[in-house]
């Protein structure tokens, strides 16, 4: 069956594509019909809006093979029988359901706007703003008119002429954030920072120490904070993390959490942006309860829409688990810039060095090396283009950065570019102990054995934020199958920053970094908020994946194979046979005796004498490791 798209459907849709992050807001003063062709008429004949209606047009396409694809999956197909399956499984998820602990969900109430309202009384009342070219944060007073954050500025003005434009003070933002997450930690010492201004805690062994009810737990934390701070704070109780925002308790009981999901817009579901949301809404699933309705359909096409993580954002089921970021869940660091467009060598390369001297400072200070380099750059189309090259050796000086990233650029000239940016993966954790020895060594080679080998990509922003494809949700109920849609994003202010005269010519976010968390499961579980900066970065755990990202247009050698021995901590440059042969020598007797004498890493991981080579063995045998090349190595300094 064929399902021809009418163009005013179309038009509808790209309407409310390009009407961004004010659709279906609520709170406004103005119609939000009225809000949308403001949006429309002020991006019209603009780069942004062609791009905007290519994406728009390619979706609608790709919804069109979905439908074909559903119709020849039911056809001849007995739903009923399919239903009763699911229901099975639906009955297993809820016995797995824990209504043992009491997660509170808090955000800060227009948190940079607030700020400046302490440094600026005079700022109460009146509709304001916080950013350059792109909003940040808009007053209460500035969001009844529809604005929001990432929108353009001068798209704002028009929307509220009234508007006060302010400038970001990313250093007030910062001290006002350590106060409140110092506040928070009286209550939750290992709570997980979700950004600068949220986070979620468990509050369980707190409420248990002091007799306490979550109701008035959360009263007293709210009530800190202002009085601490002059700053308000909202909070969300529930068994786990999938909650509204606001102060609200959600009731502890299947029922209630059930009823209270079901009528949610599927929108509302964190790791659901606007692409899944169409998506879904092509198959009839536009609230969450409506996931049950379409379940036999959802079933037979688990790979279009994760059937697991469906069921369990329809139950309001997510993990409960709150817990500080590690450091070894890092995945990439990196930094880039936006600006006007540029089109000359010497502009861009002008760019790239102060992104690579930026990113350079940051991998010294955080104390990390990688082996990856990835070239981000924007066309002044709008679209994202990613090129990437592995090393085989360990690099974090500006020279190298900048010498890689230039390498990679220049086959893509001529071109105009309005962002550039560089990033680092196969991270080398310069703080962490040799004592893991090991455990860490096959923690990195499952990494590498489980990664894309993809180093290029032509990238839609609606599909992945980065290049860098990371298959760690594979098997993950807590994420749909391509959640990390960039456009899904709330933009986060402290990660992009934009030239002046940006603000004529710019019509939609140019970055998105901080993702929601999948089905409320913290995206990046910090201890400690994030230090915001007046440039654009990219420094958390990258989540991406690959299946709605182009082929590669060009290739890249992949340099030989290093490994560093979890017994002696030398350097290898081999494949997996020598590495094979290296241990062996390593576990025998003789090498023991000798490694005692000099390493005393050595001394302790080879105490367990028989158990740690049976484990190495083990461990080796699982990665299912290649014969290949003969064993060159050096020793590690």
């Amino acid at each position: 069956m064929d399902h021809p798209v009418a163009s005013s459907q179309l038009t509808e849709s790209l309407v409310k594509r390009l009407a961004g992050p004010s659709t279906g807001k609520a709170g406004l003063a103005k119609d939000q019909t009225e809000i949308n062709r403001i949006i429309a008429e002020a991006s019209k004949g603009s780069k942004f809006y062609e791009n905007e209606k290519r994406k728009d047009k390619d979706l609608t396409e790709r919804i069109a093979r979905i439908l074909k694809l559903r119709d020849e999956a039911i056809e001849g197909v007995d739903l009923t029988k399919i239903e009763h399956h699911v229901d099975k499984l639906i009955v297993d998820l809820e016995n797995g359901r824990d209504l043992s602990q009491v997660i509170v969900h808090f955000d800060m109430d227009a948190f940079f706007a607030n700020v400046e309202l302490l440094h600026n009384p005079t700022l109460k009342g009146k509709p304001f703003s916080v950013g350059g070219g792109v909003i940040s944060t808009a007053s209460y007073e500035a969001r009844k008119y529809g604005v929001r954050s990432g929108m353009p500025s001068f798209i704002a003005k028009k929307l509220c002429p009234e508007l006060i434009l302010l400038r970001s003070h990313y250093e007030w933002y910062n001290e006002e954030s350590n106060k409140v997450f110092t506040i928070l930690r009286r209550y939750d010492p290992r709570l997980s920072a979700a950004g600068c201004d949220e986070g979620y805690l468990n509050i369980t062994p707190y409420l248990q120490k002091h007799n306490l009810n979550p109701d008035e737990c959360v009263e007293e934390i709210r009530r800190t904070v202002h009085a601490e701070t002059n700053l308000t704070v909202s909070a969300g109780i529930a068994p786990n993390m999938n909650k509204p925002n606001g102060q609200y308790h959600l009731a502890f009981d299947s029922k209630t959490i059930i009823d209270f999901m079901g009528g949610l817009s599927i929108r509302k579901v964190p790791g659901i942006g606007r692409v899944n949301e169409r998506l879904l809404e092509s198959v009839g699933v536009k609230t969450c309860g409506d996931i049950y309705t379409h379940r036999a359909v959802l079933y037979l096409m688990d790979k279009q829409f994760g059937l697991r993580f469906l069921l369990r954002t329809y139950l309001g089921i997510a993990s409960n688990e709150v817990k500080p970021y590690e450091r070894n869940e890092r995945k990439s660091i990196g930094a880039e810039r936006t600006f006007s467009p540029l089109s000359t060598t010497k502009d861009m390369l002008d760019k790239l060095e102060e992104v690579a001297a930026e990113l350079e400072g940051d991998m010294e200070s955080s104390g990390w090396m990688g082996r990856t380099v990835t070239l981000k750059f924007k066309l002044d189309t709008f679209q994202v283009l990613t090129r990437a090259k592995s090393l085989n050796h360990w690099v974090n000086k500006k020279e190298e950065l900048f010498a890689v990233g230039k390498e990679l650029l220049f086959p893509e000239l001529p071109i105009s570019i309005r962002l550039i940016g560089l990033r680092v993966t196969k991270l080398k954790d310069l703080k962490a102990s040799t004592s893991e020895g090991i455990k860490r060594f096959f923690g990195l080679a499952q990494q590498a054995t489980s990664g894309s080998k993809r180093k290029a990509y032509d990238i839609d922003e609606d599909e992945a934020d980065n290049a860098s494809v990371d298959q760690e949700h594979d098997n993950d109920d807590d994420v749909m199958p391509g959640f990390h849609e960039q456009d899904e994003a709330d933009i986060d202010p402290s990660q992009h920053d934009v030239d002046d005269d940006e603000e004529l010519q710019i019509i939609q976010p140019l970055a998105h970094t901080r993702k929601r968390p999948p089905n409320s499961v913290p995206g990046i579980s910090m201890s400690h908020p994030p230090a915001l900066r007046s440039r654009s970065k990219s420094a958390g755990p990258s989540r991406s994946h690959g299946a709605a990202i182009a082929a590669p247009s060009t290739t890249i050698s992949t340099p030989p194979e290093t490994h560093t021995c979890p017994i002696c901590n030398e350097v290898l440059t081999t494949n997996n046979t020598g590495l094979n042969a290296h241990i062996d020598y390593c576990l025998s007797r003789d090498a023991i005796k000798q490694a005692q004498g000099t390493s005393t890493k050595a001394n302790k991981v080879l105490s367990s004498g028989d158990t740690t080579k049976e484990y190495a063995m083990n461990g080796l045998k699982r990665l299912k490791l290649r014969p290949d090349a003969p064993v060159k190595s050096k020793r590690k300094g």
